[in-house]
């Protein structure tokens, strides 16, 4: 061997060494590293875990009778209204004229023919029906009974027109008609209510 190659052989013999160091490595199971096949079968109830793209969220929907859907559109509101009108709980008194001064009324006849001992059966005080909602004859007061009916009026003008329209049914003295037409007066009791009526003052 001479010289020149010395150098040359000393190179050589570290990579044997290298060489044969790794090898022990990989001899030693227990250093060397598990293969695939290895892992494999000591675990075969895990598999791979392929790579999973992202997808898209899936909309959620509510299940039926919930009560999590979107609620319905609010209606419009409407725009509050004035307080309503009342109508009075009863129709305005009529107001009647009022029975000429000295006259007697209505009330005051019915009363003397009473007191005279004549019958004056259910008087009833109908001095609303002198209005325009009732008979409008425009009469002050009116008493009906079961045997005459007593109108007072404003004027003796006003009692006397009235008095000709009912012909032999009635009878006048000043302001006051008696009438005989709803009530069934026999015709000779007539006298003793006209005779009542004249004696008042």
């Amino acid at each position: 061997m001479t010289p020149r190659s010395l150098p040359a052989v000393a190179v050589l013999l570290a990579a044997v060494a290298l060489t044969a160091g790794c090898g022990g490595d990989e001899a030693d199971p227990s250093s060397a590293a598990p293969t695939a096949s290895s892992a494999s079968a000591a675990s075969p109830a895990v598999a791979p875990t392929a790579a999973i793209a992202p997808s898209a969220p899936t909309p959620s929907v509510a299940p039926p009778g919930t009560g999590s859907a979107a609620p319905p559109p609010a209606a419009p509101s409407v725009a509050p209204q004035g307080p309503t009108q009342r109508r009075p709980a009863s129709p305005p008194p009529v107001v009647l004229p009022q029975r000429p001064a000295g006259a007697p009324g209505a009330k005051q006849v019915v009363e003397a023919f009473r007191a005279a001992g004549l019958k004056v059966p259910r008087p009833l005080d109908r001095s609303v029906d002198c209005g325009p909602d009732g008979l409008g004859l425009g009469c002050s007061e009116l008493i009906a009974t079961g045997a005459v009916t007593v109108y007072v009026f404003p004027d003796e003008t006003s009692a006397g027109d009235i008095a000709e329209t009912w012909g032999g049914q009635s009878y006048r003295r000043g302001a006051v008609v008696l009438n005989y037409l709803e009530a069934k007066t026999p015709v000779a009791d007539r006298p003793r209510y006209e005779k009542v009526l004249n004696g008042l003052r």
